[in-house]
């Protein structure tokens, strides 16, 4: 990709210029997360079964991590950053330990590929979701290897999973956003007509950011259920696209399967950029992450097999 940066709002600047590229993964790579904290690593999962640990500056690649049986399709990282969690297509959830790089726990009990894992705040309860469209509960500070709940109400298979402080949001394939209220009780279902393939909540907690197979992202609200914005141009109707919030949650940010980046204004909903992004990747981009602290950087993954680490050139405003 050209050096030459996109000139955006200041409030919604969004990192276009290509820092490096780490291509050490065979096959399509399926997830890409930064680190908490200073977010100095990020760890990527794909096809060929491998978990990677990587230095985003320099492109080390520092540690791989190998167990599953078949592709990694998920991972989550503790707020501490000695473990990570990830599952995918044998049906395990394994609990890694960062250092050592050994499985710590294993849990089994899903009837098909998982999805999505997701840590609760003190990394006390993991959840994950599955094709057989049920979410698991898993208590990580109890003995026993069953699942503390099982919840069973979507129809079709968990794609993305959000745990808050008082909530368990899921998408599914069968079109549905599901809020299971911890404190009352109660779960709401809102339909969206078009499998779910990403869920993110804005840091208060009041918005969330749906990503649909019908080349929409909706900004809803957390308590109504209602679309307040929409995002579209870009092209999603086949594949699982993770979309995420600009530096500031100024800007939505998704890649697509055209191997483009786009960028919309959260606010009015205006494409940022170029009318259509240029190519970064060869393949569908497959998850697209913002650096949790610094405005000027991000990391995207492909069914390309490579992870892009994209930053804001040194003399533009952020």
């Amino acid at each position: 990709m050209a050096q030459a940066s996109v000139k955006l709002s200041s409030a919604a600047h969004v990192p276009r210029s290509l820092h490096l590229s780490l291509a050490s993964h065979a096959g399509p790579v399926h997830v890409v997360r930064y680190a908490k904290q200073s977010a100095k690593h990020i760890l990527t999962g794909g096809q060929d079964r491998t978990i990677r640990l990587w230095n985003p500056e320099t492109g080390a690649e520092i540690k791989s991590y190998t167990g599953h049986g078949y592709e990694v399709l998920s991972l989550c990282i503790a707020p501490d950053n000695a473990r990570f969690a990830s599952s995918g297509g044998d049906r395990n959830v394994f609990l890694w330990d960062v250092a050592t790089g050994q499985t710590i726990r294993r849990f089994t009990g899903h009837m098909g590929r998982i999805n999505a894992v997701e840590f609760n705040g003190d990394a006390s309860v993991l959840a994950s979701g599955s094709f057989d469209a049920t979410i698991r509960l898993w208590d990580l500070r109890a003995q026993s290897r069953a699942p503390i709940q099982t919840l069973d109400q979507a129809k079709d298979s968990i794609s993305t999973l959000h745990i808050g402080s008082t909530e368990i949001i899921s998408g599914s394939v069968d079109g549905h956003i599901r809020t299971y209220d911890l404190r009352k009780g109660e779960l709401r279902s809102d339909f969206l007509g078009h499998p779910v393939t990403s869920i993110l909540p804005t840091f208060d907690s009041t918005t969330l950011l749906a990503s649909t197979l019908d080349s929409h992202l909706r900004l809803m609200d957390c308590v109504t259920g209602q679309a307040l914005n929409t995002f579209s141009g870009h092209l999603n109707m086949s594949y699982r696209t993770r979309a995420c919030f600009a530096h500031g949650e100024a800007a939505v940010i998704c890649g697509d399967e055209e191997g483009r980046v786009w960028a919309w204004d959260l606010v009015n909903g205006t494409s940022l950029g170029a009318d259509k992004p240029p190519k970064v990747h060869e393949k569908v981009i497959t998850w697209t992450e913002h650096h949790p602290l610094h405005a000027g950087e991000m990391v995207t993954a492909s069914a390309d097999g490579t992870v892009k680490v994209w930053k804001t050139p040194p003399g533009d405003k952020v």
